[in-house]
């Protein structure tokens, strides 16, 4: 089991899976991440991996749509299109 923490959620730790959605860990544990479409169409989820990027899958074409190449170098990604390979923390 992987580990979730939702900083912008009063540091809140979730365990899911590994290769799990963090969208849909969020909305399971209550997690916070706001959203709208949960598809990659609206960009409302945009969200930042402050800890453990290197935890998460590739960047897919939809978040480009969304995220400028700086964003991405930041840590950006949509959480309904980043699935999780290991501990993350998460802000918003």
């Amino acid at each position: 089991m992987i580990r979730v923490t939702f900083l912008g959620n009063d540091g809140k730790v979730a365990t899911a899976p590994e290769n799990s959605n963090l969208l849909r860990v969020s909305l399971r544990e209550k997690g916070g991440i706001p959203f709208k479409c949960g598809g990659g169409l609206c960009g409302t989820c945009k969200c930042r991996i402050e800890q453990g990027i290197e935890n998460t899958d590739a960047v897919k074409a939809k978040e480009r749509k969304h995220l400028t190449e700086a964003e991405l170098a930041e840590g950006r990604r949509l959480a309904c299109q980043t699935f999780l390979l290991g501990d993350v923390s998460v802000s918003w």
